[in-house]
């Protein structure tokens, strides 16, 4: 289960619908270590169509199309992030002794990056003993504003 601002978070509708991912903080209760990462909501892939799905998706006029965009919701609510250290704590201890905070959430995939470093560097995660083993990224300030 996910917290947000001390609420439980069940369903992506009550984070809002033109969200593109979060920012979030799991801890471990026991032995106070955290993990700063990131999720995205949805992912946007493209899939081949069949020859039938072509013929059906064609009005006549033009070349086929040979792809649809399908869009499907990520698995962030069983996510635990992406360390295979934490990985492995949360398999062995369970998933009771951490818990995962919605820190910030976030409208594009730039803005998502930044604030994950941002809380990243501002927790110290490389210099404190926590599951963080890399802060990655490369801004611009247009990409900001």
């Amino acid at each position: 289960m996910w917290l947000y601002k001390g609420e439980k978070i069940k369903n992506v509708k009550t984070l809002g619908s033109d969200i593109h991912g979060f920012v979030y903080k799991i801890t471990d209760l026991k032995l106070n270590k955290i993990y700063i990462g990131k999720k995205i909501l949805f992912t946007n892939r493209k899939k081949r169509l069949t020859k039938k799905e072509q013929l059906d998706n064609w009005s006549g006029k033009g070349r086929k199309p040979r792809f649809k965009r399908e869009i499907k919701e990520s698995n962030w609510l069983d996510y635990y992030g992406s360390s295979k250290t934490l990985l492995e704590e949360i398999n062995r201890r369970g998933e009771l002794e951490f818990r995962r905070e919605i820190l910030i959430l976030c409208k594009s995939k730039k803005s998502l990056t930044y604030w994950e470093i941002h809380h990243q560097c501002i927790n110290n995660v490389l210099l404190i003993d926590s599951y963080n083993d890399t802060i990655l990224g490369r801004f611009f300030k247009k990409d900001l504003i």
